[in-house]
């Protein structure tokens, strides 16, 4: 698949298709999203919210979560705010996401299948992977939880305008979450 890729892009870069996506490296709408790496959005959200290519910032993890004051999503808002100007967040979870039943008693056995040894587990435990595999199970819940996290962040700002919302992953549709 990768070489498919390669091989596309050499194409892609030579036939200039980039042209219409030249912009800089500061979002035009002042915005970040955090929001769930599922494939359903790859495409789906920037349309359904009106988006272009250099209008937003897009941050995208499993769930779209902030799961402590220093993760790589913290971290990238962080950047945005202070290096890139965003003065608003939207925190967009999405129907039907998978990391609302994700557990890691469900991946230890896949992991062992994959040739992760009993001890590496055993280590990873002792440093509290299960807290950090599990998901959520309450989406509505998940994203109060994480406006929460941006909100109550020590290094953003209060001017900072923090939203949560869920995203219809078929349709697209919005829903606030207060």
């Amino acid at each position: 698949m990768i070489d498919q890729i390669l091989q596309f892009n050499r194409q892609f870069v030579a036939e200039k298709g980039y042209e219409p996506y030249v912009t800089d490296k500061y979002p035009a709408k002042k915005l970040a999203v955090l929001t769930c790496m599922d494939t359903r959005l790859t495409e789906l959200l920037p349309k359904a919210l009106g988006l272009r290519n250099g209008d937003a910032k897009i941050i995208k993890n499993a769930g779209g979560l902030i799961l402590s004051e220093t993760d790589s999503a913290i971290r990238s808002l962080l950047v945005g705010i202070y290096e890139l100007g965003v003065k608003e967040v939207m925190v967009v979870h999405h129907s039907t996401c998978g990391a609302c039943h994700m557990s890691y008693d469900a991946f230890r056995p896949h992991m062992l299948e994959h040739g992760i040894s009993e001890e590496t587990l055993s280590e990873w435990e002792a440093r509290g992977v299960a807290e950090w595999l599990e998901g959520f199970h309450d989406t509505e819940a998940s994203v109060r939880k994480t406006v929460a996290s941006i909100v109550n962040h020590p290094l953003v700002p209060k001017d900072v305008v923090v939203r949560g919302f869920i995203i219809d992953s078929v349709t697209g549709a919005l829903t606030e979450i207060q």
